[in-house]
């Protein structure tokens, strides 16, 4: 089950957080890895790791907010099978203190950056015979959050966009769904808490990981495992659907 064997995965972001703990679990099920990246760096030694299990792993850089770069990417890449459009980044603020270029900033990478990927991979996907795309939204797109106005925005939007996706490309076979995570810990939570909350640290950590009912943060890995069941044929019955994993944080918290 869930065997991804001759695929051709694409995943934005896939040099750290939940992107590595996808690329890695997409790896050692069978697919040809393309990790879209920033960060070159990061993304070799994840495309490393995955060879010395005997995985298949590609790095490509590029920034999604270009979509010269993204549309010359997905063209060399050829054939796509799997796109998971996860890079992101986050914003603290309201609406009166968020800033027109912070503002931008989130807008371009988090929803531009997407819609770039769609732009470029949907034609591939279709002159294929079909596929399936994964966008990484939040539970910022479900229910409001404190101080979260231009993040909350941004996966508003690819919540929106994958619906719309989902239902035009139906007849292409192509699938499109969203996975919407509480907190998850990882490397950008650490730095994100540390630039945002100097001095409180540890307490920011606790607070953030108790606010989910099950009394912890999620891990990268348990957040790829349910990607993986979205994108293998065991899922082909799934499109237009958005799945929280969430610690019960969307209908538990009362």
């Amino acid at each position: 089950m869930f065997c991804l064997k001759n695929k051709e995965a694409v995943i934005t972001g896939g040099g750290s957080g939940i992107g590595k703990a996808i690329s890695q679990l997409f790896a050692a099920q069978g697919a040809r890895i393309h990790i879209v990246e920033l960060n070159r760096e990061v993304a070799e030694q994840v495309a490393a790791d995955i060879k010395e299990i005997k995985g298949d792993a590609i790095v490509w850089e590029a920034n999604v907010t270009n979509r010269t770069q993204v549309k010359q990417v997905l063209n060399k890449i050829g054939k796509i099978d799997i796109l998971i459009n996860n890079a992101g980044i986050a914003h603290v603020g309201n609406v009166e203190n968020t800033s027109e270029a912070d503002f931008d900033r989130v807008f371009n990478v988090n929803v531009k950056g997407t819609y770039n990927m769609l732009y470029a991979a949907v034609p591939i996907m279709k002159a294929g015979g079909g596929g399936v795309i994964l966008n990484m939204a939040s539970i910022a797109s479900l229910v409001g959050i404190t101080d979260r106005f231009a993040y909350s925005m941004s996966k508003g939007a690819i919540f929106a966009m994958s619906l719309s996706v989902a239902r035009d490309y139906l007849s292409d076979k192509i699938r499109c769904n969203t996975i919407s995570p509480a907190r998850v810990h990882t490397p950008f939570v650490d730095g994100f808490i540390s630039k945002n909350y100097p001095g409180r640290e540890n307490e920011t950590f606790e607070k953030l990981s108790q606010s989910q009912p099950i009394g912890r943060m999620g891990t990268p890995e348990e957040v790829a495992h349910l990607a993986l069941y979205l994108c293998s044929d065991e899922a082909s019955f799934i499109s237009g659907n958005d799945y929280p994993i969430d610690g019960g944080f969307v209908k538990l918290n009362n």
